[in-house]
């Protein structure tokens, strides 16, 4: 893993100096430790590059690289699993080494920017300059596994793997908020792509290539989306456990390919298990790694040592009391380059730091719940939907006389939503409207991003059509934020994360599963369940899932009351329109216990940390 800096001008009068240039690209160090690279290509263009050695620790491996023919410079985040079967369909035979990086330039060379990353199965982020033409491209990984943010005001293009590289380039340093994205990150609490924060700032796309030609014209092309409408399933469960058993397999044995010491995350839940049982098949040296706390409501230490000892794996586990983790909290929060409020991240990187003590790799079980629907929300959104096409008034008439007969225990608050994409989205927002509306009353009237439609699918009467479109807004909306958590908390400790669920050989395979198969209450993923329980058959089923979290409520009342008062209270509030008023009465509120704040407080915190 790495991180890069791209300057792309079209006046040579608007340069960035080459030492301030590698201050800039100083702020990703800890994504690439290893080695930095350097070059500029003409008074318009000039790419830096940090090293994370993976595959090909040698120089020959080095960025930024240029291809034989010298038609393409590229900088290049990321891994390419299948790197060594696209040497096998090239005809090419003068490579200086093995790295990933220089079988991308071959492929470009022989193939173009298109086919290329349409034949690339990984996680990447790509800067590529063609030479001849003088274009300058970005691509992201289909998944979004990788973040590649930019900033272009139609002079001056900064392209980076840290937003902050982005703020702090001194064209985009004094730009304004933009309200409608500021309004967006309150409600689900990260930067959706393709937003920044700040005007003329942006993120490319999963699955997305961007092009500027010498003239500015900025031109999009979407190389891969996730199919939405899916009609020919594996309806037996049987079948479709032992498909998804050989796949995961082989996407493990691809994804352990390393130079470096490789290992595995280990939680008590399925999904990181799942993968370790993978690992154990072509990796019986591996390590694994498991972070635990001393809060019976948050630990999963104990039933992840029940499966290492199943899999008969070695196994680092660093458990840890509420104030030997506050301890990291400052460390953990410098990771967030941007705003991102999932207080998971400091557990992330605790288990990533543990890690980084004997590896440099980690697979992850991260993409689970999204592809195989894992998370209540789909149940609970789901069992609504005879009712969903109600008239509103007849939905609120069943909803009141529920919760008369019975206190909601058939029907929740999901029906009283007009469509089943608002109320997935209502679902994945812990910022309640009353709270919003007092906080920033000026962006009581203005609208989310005209092209933010993730949660924008139409209502339907059949289960399988409305699980698929709620696994499309899942892996568009709360996977990314997922994965901007994994990647911030990782990178902080110069370890690379992969994920094997979301390996393209993963993600195809799913699609053809029939969603039914882990749909109903208390049957979420029973797929993967079904699977983990032949092959660890010792630990049963969890009967109560375990967060990877960590008190924060608690946390909020007492130790880090004053931190986050301050903070909350000594920031430039007027940046945002914030009401200083109301952010007191949250504070007072969650103070008192009235009410549970944390997730609106610690929105807040990232954002003005």
């Amino acid at each position: 893993m790495c991180g890069f800096l791209t300057e792309y001008n079209l006046s040579s009068q608007r340069r960035f100096q080459k030492d301030a240039f590698l201050r800039l690209l100083a702020l990703s160090h800890k994504r690439g430790p290893d080695s930095s690279g350097y070059v500029s290509i003409s008074p318009l263009l000039q790419m830096g590059f940090n090293r994370l050695a993976i595959m090909d620790t040698s120089v020959a491996g080095q960025q930024p690289m240029q291809s034989a023919n010298k038609k393409f410079t590229i900088v290049f985040n990321g891994e390419i699993y299948n790197h060594l079967e696209l040497r096998k369909k090239l005809n090419y035979t003068r490579y200086k080494g093995h790295s990933d990086t220089e079988t991308i330039t071959v492929c470009l060379e022989t193939w173009g920017i298109e086919k290329t990353v349409k034949e690339l199965n990984g996680m990447f982020a790509l800067v590529i300059y063609n030479h001849q033409n003088e274009e300058l491209s970005l691509v992201r990984d289909f998944a979004g596994i990788k973040p590649l943010f930019y900033g272009w005001d139609g002079h001056t293009l900064v392209a980076a793997s840290q937003y902050d590289q982005i703020t702090n380039h001194p064209v985009y340093a004094q730009k304004s908020v933009n309200p409608q994205v500021l309004k967006l990150y309150l409600q689900q609490h990260f930067l959706p792509a393709a937003y920044g924060l700040h005007t003329d700032t942006f993120q490319v796309l999963p699955g997305e290539i961007i092009t500027f030609n010498k003239e500015g014209k900025k031109s999009h092309q979407r190389y891969w989306e996730l199919p939405v409408n899916e009609t020919s399933f594996i309806t037996d469960s049987q079948e479709a456990e032992h498909y998804i058993s050989s796949v995961l397999d082989k996407v493990v044995e691809g994804q352990l390919l390393s130079d470096v010491p490789i290992g595995g995350f280990l939680s008590g839940g399925v999904d990181s298990a799942l993968i370790g049982t993978s690992i154990k098949k072509y990796h019986k040296e591996a390590q694994l790694f498991t972070i635990g706390s001393d809060s019976k409501t948050h630990d999963e230490s104990e039933r992840a040592k029940q499966f290492a000892e199943a899999l008969e794996l070695q196994q680092s586990i660093w458990k840890l009391n509420a104030k030997e983790m506050l301890h990291y909290w400052d460390e953990a929060m410098n990771t967030l380059h941007e705003p991102m409020a999932d207080f998971s991240i400091l557990p992330t990187y605790l288990v990533s730091k543990l890690a980084k003590k004997q590896v440099t790799v980690t697979l992850s079980g991260d993409g689970g719940d999204e592809l195989f629907f894992g998370y209540e929300r789909f149940w609970s959104v789901g069992k609504n939907i005879k009712y969903q096409q109600h008239p509103s008034l007849l939905r609120k008439g069943i909803y009141g006389f529920d919760k008369y007969a019975s206190g909601n225990k058939k029907f929740n608050a999901v029906l009283l939503a007009s469509r089943q994409g608002e109320a997935q989205q209502g679902l994945n927002s812990r910022f309640r409207k009353e709270w919003l509306e007092a906080l920033a009353p000026d962006l009581n009237n203005i609208s989310l991003p005209e092209e933010y439609d993730v949660y924008s699918y139409s209502n339907s009467k059949d289960t399988r059509t409305l699980l698929q479109n709620m696994r499309h807004s899942e892996f568009y909306g709360m996977m990314q934020k997922t994965l901007r958590k994994v990647d911030l908390a990782s990178m902080g400790n110069s370890l690379e994360v992969r994920v094997p669920f979301l390996d393209k050989q993963m993600i195809e395979a799913s699609l053809k599963i029939d969603p039914l198969l882990s749909y109903g209450k208390n049957k979420s993923k029973q797929v993967l369940k079904n699977i983990l329980h032949k092959r660890i058959p010792s630990v049963q089923e969890e009967t109560v899932k375990k967060g990877f979290s960590v008190p924060l409520s608690a946390w909020f009342r007492a130790d880090l009351k004053p931190l986050i008062t301050e903070r909350l209270l000594d920031a430039n509030l007027l940046d945002f329109g914030f009401e200083r008023a109301a952010i007191e009465k949250m504070l007072k509120s969650h103070g008192n216990k009235e009410q549970d704040l944390k997730w609106p407080l610690f929105t807040l915190y990232a954002l003005l940390k």
